[in-house]
Parts: structure tokens; C-alpha cells; sequence
């Protein structure tokens, strides 16, 4: 089974923080702030600039990391997007954004998309009252998303309520109850409702060859 590269590395090839580690990207320990350079032992030295296909590539690569999904997947998420009226790498990154496990992430249930896909795994949530556990599962508007009533008692629930009450940076495409630890989706994303700076047109171009 395919796994995911050490998370401090993909922001390193990146060339920016994909935010892959929640608290630890926003402090010193942040490998962006240590280390802000390519991994290798020539890692420093990579100047080259890349041809158009590589900026495609790297492109798919950088949102593929930053939504924690695999090829396979991305692709999907592609050819659905196509099906849909409207631009085609716009409706990607709605998709993309719309997955439960993002919801969650978004909502600021979790530090990380990694720690709210495990949330997800371990059937924390419910999406209108019925169990969801399954990360790529696409929230729809109007849809409330909560805490299992008997997750609530377990230690990282019972802290939680405190630090969404001071919670910064929900998208407006999501509303928040803090004190019921429920959320809902308010509206469709927007591209800039995309935590990350992305180009989803390049990934079009990638496919379109």
C-alpha cells in the first residue's frame, strides 16, 4: 500500500508550509523555518527552473500532499469535477475542500487534515445525525456536522469546546456552534477559501495531455 512521504519533506519540496502538521507548522520547529531549503544532500544547490510539464506535475503533487490523498483517488476527484458545470479546476478544489475529512480539519476539530482523517477512521462524527466514517465522503449544503455524543467524554473532545470557542479563520463556507461542537456547511468553496496557494488550472493541463 502506497504511503505518504515524511510530511517535513513534502513542505520542503514544496518550497512553503502545506500546513501537514498543525500546531508544529506555526512554531519554530516548523522544518520551513529550520531547514527552508529542497531535501538532499544538494538540496541547497537545486536551481534549476523547471519546464512547463514539471510545474504541472509539481502542481498535482503539492495539492495531492496537502489534501493527503493518493494518485488514484486525485484522479477521481478529477473526472468527477469534469462531470460537473462550471470550471473544471475550480470545482476540483470545491470537491477537494468538501471532503469530510477536510470539513473537519476546516471546522477546527483537528490540528491536521492527518489527525482529522483518523478522527474520521475511528467514527467520531455524524453528518445529519447518521454515523460518517469514511474521510472522502463530499459534504453537501446544509449538512451538520457533529461530535458522537459518546466521543464527547474522552479527553481530546472535552478540551476541544474551549479552543474552538476561541477559534480563528473558519471559512465562511462553514458555520461553526462551538459549544455544541457542531458545524455546517453554509455555502460551496470558493478558490479562495483554499488554505494553500494552488493553481488547479496546471493540473487541468497536466490530465489534458
Amino acid at each position: 500500500m502506497a504511503k505518504m512521504t515524511e510530511k517535513c519533506r513534502l513542505c520542503r519540496r514544496a518550497g512553503e508550509k502545506l500546513f501537514l502538521k498543525g500546531e508544529r507548522c506555526f512554531s519554530q520547529k516548523c522544518a520551513m523555518v529550520r531547514r527552508p531549503t529542497p531535501p538532499g544532500q544538494h538540496g541547497a544547490k537545486k536551481t534549476r527552473s523547471a519546464s512547463e510539464f514539471g510545474r504541472q506535475l509539481s502542481m498535482k503533487q503539492k495539492i495531492k500532499r496537502v489534501y493527503g490523498v493518493m494518485e488514484r483517488q486525485f484522479r477521481h476527484h478529477f473526472e468527477e469535477a469534469q462531470k460537473r458545470h462550471g470550471v473544471v479546476g475550480n470545482e476540483l478544489m470545491s470537491r477537494l475542500e468538501r471532503r469530510l475529512d477536510n470539513t473537519v480539519y476546516r471546522l477546527g476539530f483537528a490540528p491536521s487534515r492527518a489527525l482529522a482523517r483518523q478522527l474520521v477512521n475511528h467514527k467520531s462524527f455524524l453528518v445529519n445525525g447518521k454515523r460518517a466514517d469514511v474521510p472522502s465522503f463530499e459534504v453537501k449544503v446544509g449538512d451538520v456536522i457533529s461530535v458522537k455524543a459518546e466521543k464527547r467524554g474522552n479527553a481530546y473532545f472535552k478540551n476541544l469546546s474551549e479552543t474552538l470557542a476561541n477559534a480563528k479563520g473558519i471559512p465562511a463556507w462553514l458555520s461553526l456552534d462551538a459549544a455544541k461542537l457542531e458545524g455546517k456547511v453554509a455555502g460551496l468553496p470558493s478558490r479562495n477559501d483554499v488554505e494553500v496557494n494552488v493553481d488547479p488550472q496546471l493540473v487541468v493541463e497536466y490530465y489534458s495531455k
